[in-house]
C-alpha cells in the first residue's frame, strides 16, 4: 500500500500486484458525512421502522449470498486468507445477518413495577430500546467483510447511522458492503464508507456527534482513541491476546491436534484469538510435539486464491520481518526450532513451531499474529495456569483434558473472558459474547450483545387515577 496524501493504493499482499487506487476523503468531506449522519439521527420521524430494517437487511443477505463467490475472491484478493476460508468468512457473513435480523425482535424493554410503596402507586411504567446514535466504526484487516457485518449491519440492524473506516489495505470489502446496502434498498447517509487519513479520523472520533465508537485493532491506537471520544459518548474496543492452551495429560492427543493446528495458522495467525502459546504436562510433551508439527509441516504455504493454500501470506513485508526477529530472538534466547523459522519469500512465512522459548520472550508475552505457535512443557498445573496467565492479556484461552475436575479447575483460573474445553481458543460462534478484557479490550462483540450496546434502555411512568 503506497500514498501521495491524495490517493492510497491496494495491493495484494501475495504479490505485492496493484489491485485498486483510491482516492482520500479530505476533512471537510469526512465532516460532512458526519454531520450528514447526525442530521439523520436527530430527525426522529425518519428513523427506520424495525420491519423496514429486517426487509433490508433480508435483501442485503440475499445479494450477499447470490454474489459470494466474487465477495469471496475479492477479500482473498485484498487480505491475503486463503480462498477456501475467504469463502467461509461470506457464508459465515450472511449468517451473522440473519442472527442480526432475529436479535431485532429482541431490542425491547421490560415493565418495571410499580405500587411497592405508597408513592408509587397509580403509577404504570416500562422501558423501551432506541437507538443510541450515530455510530463511527473503524475496522482491522483480517477479516475485511465479516468484520465489517460486526460492525455495520449491528448498527443497521440497532437503527443506528453508521460512518465506517476500513483498514486501508483492505477497503474493497467494506466498499462493497455499503455498497450493497445501498443496493437492498438503505436510504442515502444511513451507511457512509471513510475514506480518510489518520488525523481526520481522530477529529472524527473526538466530535460530540459520534454517540458510540466500535473499534477492532491494535491495543495502542484503541485506547488512544477511546482517551479522545466526547463526554457521554461509549465504545467497544476489541484488541489482541496471546491465547494460551493448556494439554493435560489425559487429553486425547489425536483429536487435538487438528484443532490446534487450525487455531495456530489459520489466516497466517493474523485472528487476534490464535493458538499461540500451547503448555503441556511433560509426560506427553514428545508425543504431541511430534503429531503436531508432522500437521504443521503438511500445510501449504502460497497464493491465497489457489484453493490447495492453508497458509497465506502476511498483510506486508513488515510483518514478516517483525515476525522472523521475533522467532530469532526465541531461538538466540534458548528455544528449541522444531519447524519453520525462515521466510519463503517476502510476502510469506514458514509455519513454525517453537519449543520451550523463555517466558520473557517477545513470542511468550505479545501476540505475534503470525504462523508462529509456542509448546511449552510443565510438571503442575498450576505453574502451568500461572505462566498462561503472566501477559495482562484476557481474550479467549482453552483446557483440553478428559478429567472432569481438571477441566472445571483451568476453565474457571485461566485468563481469558472465554476458555474452551476440548476445543482451540479461536472458536467462536456470531451469537455468543465475544471479546477482550484489560489489555485485550472493552465491551462484548457478539451482534446481539453489539446492538444492545448500541441501542439506549429509555423508561416512561405513566401517572393515572384509573391504576
Amino acid at each position: 500500500m503506497t500514498t501521495d496524501n491524495q490517493t492510497f493504493d491496494v495491493r495484494s499482499p501475495f504479490d505485492e500486484a496493484l489491485i485498486q487506487t483510491f482516492p482520500f476523503m479530505d476533512e471537510e468531506t469526512a465532516a460532512a458525512a458526519l454531520e450528514k449522519a447526525h442530521e439523520i439521527y436527530r430527525e426522529r420521524d425518519g428513523w427506520l421502522s424495525a420491519s423496514t430494517r429486517i426487509q433490508i437487511l433480508e435483501r442485503f443477505a440475499s445479494l450477499v449470498e447470490a454474489r459470494a463467490d466474487a465477495l469471496a475472491r475479492q477479500a482473498a484478493l485484498e487480505g491475503g486468507k486463503p480462498l477456501k476460508d475467504s469463502t467461509v468468512e461470506i457464508e459465515r457473513a450472511v449468517n451473522g445477518v440473519r442472527v442480526a435480523i432475529a436479535e431485532i425482535g429482541r431490542l425491547c424493554g421490560t415493565e418495571i413495577t410499580m405500587g411497592l410503596t405508597a408513592s408509587s402507586a397509580q403509577r404504570f411504567a416500562h422501558t423501551y430500546r432506541e437507538p443510541r446514535g450515530v455510530v463511527l466504526a473503524i475496522s482491522a484487516f483480517n477479516h475485511p467483510f465479516n468484520l465489517i457485518i460486526h460492525q455495520v449491519i449491528t448498527a443497521v440492524a440497532a437503527g443506528c447511522p453508521v460512518l465506517v473506516k476500513p483498514a486501508r489495505t483492505t477497503p474493497m470489502s467494506c466498499k462493497s458492503v455499503v455498497d450493497l446496502l445501498i443496493e437492498a434498498g438503505l436510504p442515502a447517509g444511513w451507511c457512509q464508507l471513510l475514506l480518510c487519513e489518520t488525523d481526520v479520523t481522530e477529529k472524527l472520533v473526538a466530535d460530540r456527534r459520534v454517540s458510540f465508537l466500535t473499534f477492532i485493532g491494535s491495543a495502542r491506537v484503541g485506547w488512544y482513541l477511546r482517551s479522545k471520544l466526547a463526554p457521554g459518548a461509549a465504545c467497544s474496543l476489541e484488541h489482541g491476546g496471546v491465547a494460551p492452551v493448556i494439554v493435560d495429560a489425559s487429553a486425547d492427543i489425536d483429536a487435538s491436534i487438528p484443532l490446534l493446528t487450525r487455531g495456530g495458522f489459520y489466516h497466517a495467525g493474523q485472528v487476534c484469538v490464535s493458538v499461540q502459546r500451547i503448555y503441556l504436562q511433560r509426560t506427553i510433551a514428545e508425543q504431541f510435539a511430534g503429531k503436531f508439527v508432522d500437521a504443521v509441516g503438511g500445510l501449504h504455504t502460497g497464493d491465497p486464491l489457489d484453493t490447495s493454500t492453508d497458509v497465506g501470506p502476511l498483510i506486508n513485508r513488515g510483518e514478516v520481518d517483525r515476525v522472523d526477529s521475533w522467532v530469532v530472538e526465541a531461538v538466540h534466547g534458548g528455544a528449541e526450532l522444531l519447524c519453520g523459522g525462515y521466510k519463503l519469500s517476502e510476502t510469506t512465512y514458514a509455519p513454525t513451531v517453537l519449543l520451550n522459548p523463555p517466558d520473557n520472550v517477545r513470542v511468550s508475552q505479545q501476540e505475534i499474529f503470525g504462523p508462529v505457535v509456542a509448546l511449552y512443557t510443565y510438571d503442575d498445573i498450576d505453574d502451568a495456569i500461572s505462566r498462561a496467565n503472566a501477559p495482562d492479556l484476557f481474550f479467549q484461552a482453552s483446557i483440553f483434558t478428559r478429567d472432569l475436575d481438571t477441566a472445571l479447575f483451568a476453565s474457571r483460573r485461566l485468563n481469558g473472558m472465554a476458555v474452551m474445553v476440548n476445543d482451540h481458543p479461536a472458536f467462536r460462534v456470531d451469537w455468543m459474547p465475544f471479546g477482550g478484557h484489560r489489555q485485550s479490550g472493552l465491551g462484548l462483540g457478539g451482534i446481539g450483545y453489539t446492538m444492545r450496546d448500541m441501542t439506549l434502555e429509555r423508561m416512561v411512568v405513566f401517572h393515572s387515577k384509573v391504576l
